[in-house]
């Protein structure tokens, strides 16, 4: 692990959303660096000559522009910053070790469990051994989480999920680790990871929707995650869908979450003998893979609910695109006939061809989310605070040795 320099300044904080879009994004030119971060030419210029004869930039090949001399595009100086990425849930943790341009280098799992007396002691003391471990310069450590996080660089976490209610997680790790330290709701954390790498290099206004255990939603607004007054925007899977359903986990009745996340697809499943009383989602999925009435017939039934729910959430904020994502995805082909029967025809009459972008899923994908909050503060100073500015003032100390 290697340690650098803390850093206040505006003209810094420029230098790091510089360098972080540099080892996000990969080589660019000045013109390109100006239109994406909304500066000036004349700032990106005079900031880029300090940032070339520090060593932290350095320039590369020339590329044809559209007319005049060749742009130069420009590149990190030195190679092997990264972050730290952990998903924690009901019985583990994933945690990764992930370059700046989005590699996962390393991944582990680790049995944790959240409900015990010395949870949060035992995640300080994995963390500590994975930090310590971490190749190169470690900008910081993300962790996503089931639940409410009232601010990233504060990190109070509520979750029903886990049985946190206002546990001081971020104050706990920042102490424990000495590195800075980052904390979101897990969902918010892949949103982050596709400002970086994924929709949002090509959208500025999108949703980000997981199908999994739960159902849940980021909201990106000009490319940055909405997240509400106390950190809980986008929870559309508690949506109350019925008056009087089923009791979802957030202990109110008839959410959307409450039908169709895979533990009520599971309840529902096995109470209508699709299958047995020991059977998972993923019995009921190879179910539906041989072509079982009843089992195709609970999987349409929740696309629906879905495709009518999630028209309604894009009705109201109008994204120019939706990602879906999340374990439930393997699944999408059995799920989408009844989305496509819903989701359209409930769209307002000019959004009919908003694009939906699915995405295939990896177990690693929670935690590389987690690593992209790290690298996404350079860019969101709002969101992530004055550990944010800590990631930048890592960044942008290139000229650091490891020990």
């Amino acid at each position: 692990m290697v340690v650098a320099p803390s850093m206040t300044s505006r003209a810094d904080a420029v230098s790091g959303r510089i360098l972080g879009l540099l080892g996000t994004q990969g080589p660019t030119s000045r013109a390109a660096i100006a239109r994406r971060l909304r500066l000036s030419p004349a700032t990106v210029t005079q900031v880029i000559k300090e940032l070339v004869a520090n060593g932290s930039v350095r320039e590369l090949s020339s590329v044809p522009s559209n007319g005049g001399r060749p742009a130069t595009l420009l590149g990190l100086g030195r190679d092997g910053a990264g972050a730290v990425g952990v998903k924690i849930v009901a019985d583990h943790l994933a945690i990764v070790d992930v370059s700046i341009a989005g590699e996962v280098m390393r991944s582990t799992t680790v049995p944790f469990d959240p409900s015990g007396p010395n949870a949060i002691e035992r995640c300080s003391d994995i963390l500590r051994d994975a930090v310590a471990d971490h190749p190169g310069l470690l900008l910081g450590v993300g962790v996503g989480v089931p639940g409410s996080v009232d601010a990233q660089d504060n990190g109070v976490v509520t979750s029903s999920m886990i049985g946190w209610d206002r546990v001081p997680l971020g104050a706990v790790l920042r102490e424990a680790l000495g590195v800075p330290v980052l904390i979101d709701n897990d969902v918010h954390a892949v949103a982050a990871a596709q400002l970086l790498y994924g929709a949002g290099r090509e959208f500025d206004t999108y949703l980000v929707v997981t199908i999994g255990l739960g159902i849940g939603c980021a909201v990106v607004v000009e490319r940055s995650i909405y997240r509400g007054a106390h950190g809980g925007a986008g929870e559309i899977g508690h949506i109350p869908v019925t008056l009087d359903g089923p009791v979802c986990q957030c202990g109110a009745t008839g959410c959307l979450e409450a039908y169709i996340g895979a533990p009520a697809l599971v309840r529902q499943a096995r109470r209508d003998g699709v299958i047995g009383p020991r059977g998972t989602v993923a019995t009921l999925h190879r179910a539906a893979d041989r072509g079982e009435e009843r089992a195709l017939a609970a999987f349409h039934r929740a696309g629906s609910m879905l495709g009518r729910g999630l028209a309604g959430v894009a009705n109201t904020l109008d994204p120019q695109a939706i990602v879906l994502l999340g374990e439930g995805m393997t699944a999408w082909p059995h799920w989408q006939p009844g989305f496509d029967a819903t989701f359209r025809p409930h769209l307002m009459v000019d959004r009919r061809q908003l694009p939906i972008i699915r995405e295939d899923w990896t177990d690693d994908h929670w935690a590389l989310g987690a690593a992209a909050l790290v690298m996404a503060s350079p860019f969101d100073s709002d969101a992530s605070g004055a550990q944010g500015g800590l990631v930048s003032a890592r960044l942008q100390s290139m000229q650091v040795t490891a020990r």
